[in-house]
């Protein structure tokens, strides 16, 4: 009886303990817009506002309300390019054009056409209905939107460490060129990302 007993409660402890190492993550729903800082790393906080901040202050540069104006009645029209990682940590830059052509768009100062692999699958689309799609419906080649600038820029990360405490920097650049002439319309420069990560000494 004495073992039967024992046995049963192992049994009760060993499935409490194993319940305990399979229980599920407490997962909370949180606005779109709530700050969190896990790492310390570059979120999507970070990106939201400096993308914001920077075309902001695009659209609102001198030189590019000149050119704007010079254009009369005709929207600009914006080709958004790449925008490199020089930072030592992964930082998905597609989120950041896609971010930027939001904004751009929003702002009803200016348009965009497509680029990168979207362009090239709607070039790859417009061929195939050459083919393959009646004259009546097919897509006429030659007659794509041209962009008069292109938006790029890069992103860079100084990192100072001493001790347990980490400070994280981030620089974001952004140039607006002229396609046509190479001119440098306007060049930007977000650093307000800057967040000190303090972790727990280890304790021997």
């Amino acid at each position: 009886m004495k073992k039967s007993f024992r046995f049963f409660c192992f049994l009760a402890v060993f499935a409490f303990l194993l319940a305990s190492c399979t229980s599920s993550p407490t997962v909370s729903r949180v606005d779109a817009d709530t700050q969190i800082d896990l790492s310390g790393y570059w979120n999507d906080s970070d990106v939201k506002i400096v993308c914001e901040a920077l075309i902001s202050d695009c659209l609102n540069s001198p030189r590019v309300s000149q050119a704007i104006t010079a254009m009369g009645s005709k929207t600009p029209v914006v080709l958004v390019g790449r925008f490199k990682n020089d930072s030592s940590e992964h930082i998905d830059t597609s989120i950041i054009s896609s971010i930027m052509e939001v904004t751009i768009f929003n702002s009803g100062q200016m348009d965009f056409v497509a680029g990168g692999g979207t362009r090239d699958d709607i070039r790859s689309e417009r061929n195939d209905q050459l083919g393959n799609a009646s004259e009546d419906t097919a897509s006429a080649l030659g007659n794509e939107t041209g962009a008069d600038f292109m938006l790029t820029g890069s992103v860079k990360a100084i990192v100072d460490k001493a001790g347990n405490q980490t400070v994280r920097t981030y620089f974001v650049n952004a140039e607006l060129t002229n396609i046509e002439t190479n001119a440098r319309m306007w060049m930007g420069q977000n650093s307000e990302i800057k967040k000190v990560v303090s972790r727990p000494r280890t304790r021997l």
